[in-house]
């Protein structure tokens, strides 16, 4: 996979869905259509299908009604082939892609996930493709931003420590701008104008370096249990953050975000420490 796929340079979801379109209507456009390709069998179109990489399969589904038509079933033998050469058996085989049914949803995923590229050097991806490992550092503070941000839609994802929290473990959103790392034990997500965290370990609500009121706002509320799955919800639309346990819907808590590009992002002070992000795609209303 190339670009962001790959874990390259981050980048934001609304500029890549005005690419696709213009690339979309060059290829109609200068065919006129598919002509005979797109008249053959869909099992013949599948089998070649195939052996294509994700942007040539995106470009495909644009082509004609007949080829995105062999590629709207996502589990098909295209994207299941796709899979297995994207994919590490290990992410394939536990239970980290356990809430997304398709194998195209688990692609998709894949193409969001904690970039090796743009987060603090005291911290590495694991093979798996989803894990962050924090490396066992003495007085800093280590984040890491997701490969595409957000600047129109609605989107949900899943963000679990298999680890101690330490002192501060905060996870939510941040810019490009937003820093992914600082000397200290601080909750460096939130420490500024260019990022929002929830801190785990004490249930505050961060950002431009204040504290914005405890969350989730209920007498006595849970402490985060390690292993248990938070899904942060970002609507871009109405411009708020909101978070969910264990499917019970936690509140908003933040409102007013700015129109930019905002990316998932997490940070963490424990040495060893590890954290998975999952992309579940547009969140389930109700």
């Amino acid at each position: 996979m190339s670009g962001a796929a790959a874990g390259g340079a981050s980048s934001c979801i609304g500029a890549a869905t005005a690419s696709g379109s213009v690339v979309g209507s060059s290829a109609v456009g200068a065919g006129g259509g598919a002509g005979v390709a797109g008249r053959l069998p869909s099992r013949v179109l599948e089998h070649i299908f195939s052996y294509l990489e994700l942007p040539d399969l995106m470009r495909c589904s644009l082509v004609c009604w007949h080829w995105n038509s062999c590629l709207a079933d996502e589990n098909s033998e295209v994207w299941r082939s796709l899979c297995n050469r994207t994919l590490s058996e290990e992410a394939l085989r536990s239970d980290i892609l356990c809430n997304l049914p398709t194998y195209k949803g688990k692609l998709k995923s894949y193409q969001h996930a904690l970039s090796s590229h743009d987060c603090s050097r005291n911290v590495y991806v694991k093979k798996n493709g989803f894990t962050l490992h924090r490396n066992p550092i003495a007085q800093s503070t280590d984040g890491a931003r997701g490969k595409i941000g957000f600047s129109e839609g609605r989107h949900a994802w899943e963000i679990w420590w298999e680890g101690p929290l330490g002192t501060v473990a905060v996870i939510g959103i941040a810019t490009k701008r937003a820093p992914m790392q600082c000397q200290g034990y601080v909750a460096l997500l939130g420490s500024d104008d260019q990022s929002w965290g929830w801190n785990l370990v004490d249930n505050n609500l961060l950002h431009n370096g204040e504290v914005n009121g405890n969350f989730p706002q209920c007498n006595n509320a849970p402490k985060y249990q390690i292993g248990e799955r938070i899904r942060v919800i970002l609507d871009m639309e109405d411009k708020t953050l909101a978070f969910e346990r264990g499917f019970e819907f936690l509140g908003v808590a933040f409102r007013g975000l700015p129109k930019a590009c905002l990316f998932p992002a997490v940070s963490a002070v424990y040495g060893n420490t590890e954290v998975t992000m999952v992309y579940l795609g547009k969140p389930l209303d109700g």
